[in-house]
């Protein structure tokens, strides 16, 4: 089913998790538990990207609950990528009669719809547009000035992020720890949103 992606996407080894059948929601949605059932825990291409596992998943469902509070009760998290970035169905969309992707950013504070189903995504937007999906070109900038690949419980965070200020540059860039960097990131966003029209935060 997912045969393009695996021809450009390599396994690291070790994969950093095994899928567990637990974390698999067979009823109804074919291609997830499919994607799930080959992928789980699994990292791809030196870290660019990660299918979630069943430990990764509700840590990511609390961010997009507390940062994106709209979408708590129709994203269904799969996936994340080397930025901390959140891939999910989104019932709220469809694409050829299956739930959309969004992509729920901490560092921007952003939602962006992707048109495209989970199969799609995985066959036609990581493959033919890696570069706007993972930002694949800014990943080797940062491999290239020294920074660490992320383990699988890690993510390269901005240290201050863009939408309190933060540049978008390798400089602004660290590893840290995926939980930690989606509660923080969250927590920021949920006290931006709830501030009155032209009230300042210091980060």
């Amino acid at each position: 089913m997912f045969t393009r992606f695996e021809s450009h996407f390599h396994l690291d080894y070790p994969s950093g998790g095994i899928p567990d059948s637990e974390s698999m929601e067979p009823a109804g949605d074919p291609e997830l538990f499919a994607l799930q059932s080959q992928f789980a825990g699994m990292s791809f291409n030196n870290g660019l990207y990660r299918v979630m596992d069943r430990e990764i998943m509700p840590l990511a469902g609390s961010f997009i609950e507390t940062a994106f509070p709209t979408f708590s009760h129709r994203a269904r998290p799969f996936a994340y990528d080397w930025l901390g970035r959140i891939f999910a169905l989104d019932s709220g969309r469809f694409e050829c009669e299956s739930r959309a992707v969004t992509m729920f950013e901490p560092g921007t504070g952003e939602a962006l719809e992707i048109p495209c189903d989970l199969l799609n995504f995985h066959e036609s937007e990581l493959v033919d547009y890696g570069e706007a999906a993972l930002a694949l070109s800014f990943y080797e900038r940062w491999l290239a000035s020294g920074g660490a690949v992320p383990s699988r419980d890690q993510c390269v965070g901005y240290k201050r992020p863009l939408f309190i200020g933060g540049k978008d540059e390798a400089a602004n860039l660290e590893i840290s720890d995926l939980d930690v960097y989606w509660s923080l990131s969250g927590q920021l966003l949920q006290k931006i949103r709830n501030l009155s029209p032209g009230t300042g935060l210091t980060p």
